[in-house]
This record gives structure tokens, sequence and C-alpha cells, in this order.
């Protein structure tokens, strides 16, 4: 049980040793994409497929319920023969609905297809140039901070969004300061004569 523990004790110190000697950083994403005009249209559009297909699908479901309806109400007065033709038909319908939106909004779905054929492009012009940007700040990480990896604390030093942004000829604006946490010290703007004290502060370099 000791062996096991100083085992692990050592590949935590090995690993933490490791990221200790490379210079990292990290980008909003989520932050930079919102910030593009190509994407909001993208997403425009996906918003527009998705709520016709979700019609669709709603269709459906209203038609299965009024054949529904209408059996009980005249269930009375079929014979057994076409009761069971009347509950194939729904039965029928309610396999039809549900393949159906398996078919657009399951794994792999038409929606995610869409998706992956709109927003890839956007997403692949981010990380080039976020692969730039590590280039020049000759960064040996990039994480994304709006990802699901979870970022507990993050100094605004190495927040490199702002060159990111540049990269794709977006204009940025006080990001960092609206989500910066109150009482801690930041590192000063980066001289610029245009710079202004809502100005968002960059990583050293």
């Amino acid at each position: 049980m000791k062996t096991r523990r100083l085992l692990l004790l050592l590949q935590f110190v090995l690993v933490t040793y490791s990221l200790s000697a490379q210079k990292l950083g990290y980008i909003d994403m989520e932050y930079v994409t919102t910030k593009m005009p190509d994407y909001q249209k993208a997403q425009a559009e996906l918003d527009k497929f998705s709520d016709r297909w979700a019609k669709e699908i709603q269709d459906k479901y209203a038609e299965i319920d009024k054949l529904q309806r209408l059996y009980q109400a005249e269930e009375v007065l079929l014979t057994d023969e076409m009761k069971r033709k009347r509950q194939q038909e729904i039965n029928d319908k309610e396999r039809e609905a549900r393949e159906y939106n398996n078919k657009i909004f399951g794994f792999e779905g038409l929606l995610f297809q869409k998706k992956k054929e709109l927003i890839k492009p956007i997403t692949d012009q981010v990380y080039k140039a976020s692969e730039r940007v590590c280039r020049q700040r000759r960064l040996d990480m990039l994480l994304d901070k709006s990802s699901d990896f979870v970022i507990i604390y993050s100094n605004p030093v190495h927040d490199y969004t702002d060159y990111v942004m540049e990269e794709l000829g977006l204009v940025t604006d006080t990001k960092n300061n609206k989500t910066s946490t109150p009482g801690v010290n930041t590192p000063a703007a980066k001289p610029n004569a245009t710079d202004t004290p809502n100005k968002t502060t960059k990583p050293k370099q």
C-alpha cells in the first residue's frame, strides 16, 4: 500500500515538473467564435434547420395524437379486425416518428452533420490562428478555457485570447475586465499609445 502511494506521489511530482518546464497559455474559444460574423451567420442558419426539423417531428406526433383520439372515440364501433388495423397504423406512425427523430437529432444525425458542415470551417480558422500564436509566442501548450476541461483558476497573464482574435482580424473589447476575479491583481496591459483604462490585459511575452 505504501509502495503504491509512493508511486502515485512520484508520478504527480513528475507530471508537475514536466508542466512547469513548459510555457502554457489559454484562450476562450467560445468567446472568440461568438465574435466572428461568419460564426453568427452559420449559427443562425443552423437554428433554422433545427427549428424546421423540430416542427416536422412535432407535426408527426400531432398526427399520431389525432389518430389515437379518433381511435378511442370510435373503438366501440370497430370490429376486432378494424381495431388491429388501426392500432397497427398508430404503431407504424410512432415508429416512423421515432426513427425520423433519431435520424435528425440522434448521434451523428443530420443536425450533427449540418453543424459540422457549417461550424467546422470556422473553428478551423480559430485553430490555425491559435497555432500561429503558439509559434509566435513560443507556447508549448494552449488550452481552451470554454471546453469541458475545467480550469478552477486562471491568471489573466496567461490569456492569449486577444492575440488569437488579432490573428483573425477581430476587434477585442473588455472581456477580461468583465470576467476577472475581484481583488486579484493582474499584470498591467502591454504599453500602447492607444491604451485606455478598460483595455484587456494581455499575456506577458
